[in-house]
């Protein structure tokens, strides 16, 4: 899939609607959502201010978790960039699928709504439902920490909707080269920033519980939190 700015939708699988046929969900169709490819923290923020604008009590009940490591080498299941048949990703910049060498990008981002008891996921890259329960995503997405090795092993940083809306700011350094053309093209939409930073995002890729705003996880603990039926 080329690094475009587009619906989120496009190319989608029938079974990517099934959930939300079936829960009533809080933010836009997959179709209709603002998405650019490689800027999942953009993406994300957006459908958070999407809740504040539009469905301001529900705020309270969302989350953002920014899924990383100290190796910066994420590998997930069921992207839909991957080109395997399980649809193995490790996510960075380049778009390889081996972690050959640390890359300082190599991170994930995802929206998360905890109504009730079931908590939700809303993952605009993943070819899973949008929205998709959360012991479903664990177990296409994430999987096990067992199968990997330690330096891969998933951390999650939670961080409620409103602080992020407030904290977060990119001007979207880290996609730019040295010479200062675009790795990837960005969004049309301006920069997000804040009163206080242009840009912090490296603040929450970081995985140091010390460091930034929000609860780092490890991934027992990361569902332990939100599958409230084990």
């Amino acid at each position: 899939m080329a690094a475009q700015t587009q619906t989120a939708g496009e190319n989608d699988s029938p079974t990517r609607h099934i959930v939300a046929k079936t829960v009533k969900t809080i933010v836009p169709v997959a179709e209709e959502c603002a998405y650019t490819q490689f800027y999942c923290e953009e993406n994300v923020w957006w459908l958070c201010d999407y809740v504040r604008t539009h469905e301001s009590q529900q705020l309270v009940k969302c989350f953002v978790a920014f899924i990383s490591n100290e190796s910066r080498c994420v590998p997930l299941w069921r992207q839909r960039v991957g080109k395997s048949e399980d649809k193995l990703i490790t996510w960075d910049y380049s778009n390889i699928f081996t972690c050959v060498a640390p890359s300082e990008k190599d991170y994930h981002v995802i929206f998360m709504y905890e109504p009730d008891d079931r908590c939700l996921v809303f993952d605009l890259d993943s070819d899973l439902p949008f929205p998709t329960y959360f012991h479903k995503y664990v177990t296409e997405t994430l999987r096990t920490d067992h199968i990997l090795r330690p330096e891969h092993h998933r951390y999650f940083r939670v961080v409620s909707a409103s602080v992020f809306l407030q904290k977060f700011a990119s001007d979207r350094r880290h996609m730019r080269r040295e010479d200062g053309t675009w790795m990837h093209p960005p969004p049309p939409t301006s920069p997000i920033a804040t009163p206080e930073s242009v840009h912090n995002l490296d603040d929450f890729i970081s995985m140091d519980p010390k460091r930034s705003v929000g609860t780092v996880y490890n991934l027992q603990d990361f569902v332990r939190r939100f599958y409230k039926n084990m």
